[in-house]
């Protein structure tokens, strides 16, 4: 029997006081991931805007900053072996200020770019409208699961 996800986790922010645990994060990864598929191993690394828009920039080629990055891992040619899903990246001020903005939980964002990137590492992806929907779909059942709001509905912040 699997003990569930194994998480890496890795903060390079200075003020990790505000960040969700360890536990909560394996936890949303756990609920991303298949049943009966939960033996799995990823890293998540908390950074800072400058290594957020380092990466998108290199990786991506848009010079910003972004919420979350996900690198699946491939084996190289002839390489085998167990080397888990791959990497997702936080970045811990967007988090922050878009959660603000759009006036969300700042846990429930961290919950739901967590499940996002983890499907991202599963292979989903939102390139073209269908993907985009089936994708959504699976992030605000997963999300409910977890007891957080769907996160694509519009918050009324009317007085």
């Amino acid at each position: 029997m699997s003990g569930g996800p194994r998480v890496e986790l890795q903060i390079a922010v200075d003020d990790a006081d505000m960040l969700p645990g360890e536990a909560d994060f394996r936890r949303w990864v756990a609920a991303a991931l298949p049943e009966g598929n939960q033996d799995v191993s990823l890293c998540i690394r908390v950074v800072d805007e400058d290594e957020g828009r380092a990466l998108n920039r290199d990786y991506r080629g848009k010079d910003r900053p972004t919420n979350v990055l996900s690198f699946p891992f491939e084996a190289p040619p002839g390489v085998e072996g167990d080397f888990g899903l791959g990497d997702l990246v936080l970045c811990a001020p967007m988090v922050a200020r878009e959660a603000a903005e759009q006036g969300k939980a700042p846990l429930a964002h961290w919950a739901h770019l967590t499940v996002h990137g983890t499907l991202h590492l599963l292979g989903y992806d939102h390139i073209n409208e269908q993907e985009a929907q089936t994708m959504e779909a699976l992030e605000v059942e997963i999300l409910q699961r977890l007891g957080f709001p769907n996160p694509y509905e519009e918050i009324d912040s009317t007085p």
